[in-house]
């Protein structure tokens, strides 16, 4: 159903994992959707890069959509300011929804795993959270500029669980819980003009990277993770593959997404933490493979901990309780 015809999209970071599940989603439901990376076309005989603009642009385009890559380095603000502009001039200054997506830091982060703030690169600020956290700002500008305007909007920023309680390492985290509280405070100023702004939390998801490096973790490696007790518990690689066994598609964040395009009453969850999997609850949703997705605040759910896996889905902990997590006060 091409329920999004009309629509005008942009997805940053595109060319493969979330961003490519995302766009292609929104093009098979009919939408317009810019999409931007750094590599417009992976060299000949170089598979290494993982995934290309051209690559994504045909495979929405092969699901009956229209897409218009965009070559674009988020990290160099004259480039961003440059794609907004071109989507103002090619569209009329239409722009329906924005999803910020581009990510510069997931092998950065893999190489780091266990090793404390100190004793990492100091540069990992800056490559954690300059196209990861300033660029979703700088976007989130610039579609507000195309979106109040018209009245109307979605701008969307794809956020973790990692913003709650501690998850990979420092700059991550700090740069998670910035988005989800860039969603809520944006999203209170745009609110008066009926533009909606988001987090979006996916659960584990079967990225191509992330299943390439989940392959290469040594079997006695093991990290902090945010899902569990206080303090946070170990989880090895066995688990955590166990966990990727039944992750989400790359492109169920994307059918949550054309759900709330959707929505007409979406203004109402502007602000908000949403969760693919509660969005895929509420709007019946299931995977691409027929799976309804599992949701974080189902308890036996939680990694690591014994005894609980036979416990029903509808046993959950409710948001509020989960929201105490990330609780700072003593």
């Amino acid at each position: 159903m091409m329920s999004l015809k009309g629509k005008i999209c942009l997805v940053t970071g595109a060319t493969r994992g979330i961003g490519h599940g995302i766009a292609v989603q929104l093009g098979e439901a009919g939408a317009t959707v810019y999409i931007t990376g750094r590599t417009l076309t992976a060299p000949a005989g170089d598979n290494s890069v993982g995934g290309c603009l051209t690559d994504t642009a045909k495979e929405i385009e092969a699901r009956g959509g229209k897409c218009i890559p965009v070559q674009c380095d988020h990290s160099k603000d004259e480039e961003v300011e440059k794609l907004f502009e071109r989507v103002k001039s090619e569209q009329n200054g239409q722009l329906d929804v924005l999803v910020n997506n581009a990510y510069s830091a997931v092998t950065a982060i893999m190489k780091n795993i266990g090793v404390p703030y100190w004793e990492q690169p100091l540069d990992m600020w800056d490559t954690v959270n300059n196209v990861g956290l300033r660029n979703h700002y700088l976007c989130a500008v610039h579609a507000a500029k195309l979106m109040v305007p018209q009245k109307k909007g979605l701008i969307i920023n794809v956020s973790s669980v990692g913003g709650l309680r501690y998850l990979f390492n420092v700059p991550y985290g700090i740069g998670k819980e910035a988005c989800d509280r860039m969603a809520a405070d944006c999203g209170l100023e745009l609110k008066k003009h009926n533009v909606a702004f988001v987090s979006l939390w996916p659960g584990p998801v079967k990225t191509e990277h992330m299943l390439n490096v989940t392959e290469n973790i040594a079997e006695d490696k093991k990290f902090e993770t945010a899902v569990g007790p206080d303090p946070p518990i170990k989880v090895d690689a066995k688990l955590m593959k166990r966990i990727l066994e039944n992750a989400e598609s790359p492109e169920f964040s994307g059918k949550c997404i054309v759900k709330l395009a959707e929505d007409p009453d979406i203004i109402k969850k502007s602000g908000h933490i949403l969760m693919t999997a509660e969005i895929g609850r509420e709007y019946g949703l299931k995977d691409i493979d027929g799976r309804v997705v599992q949701s974080m605040r189902q308890v036996n759910q939680f990694p690591g901990v014994p005894g609980i896996r036979w416990l029903p889905n509808w046993v959950r902990i409710p948001s509020w309780m989960l929201a105490l997590g990330g609780n700072k006060f003593k």
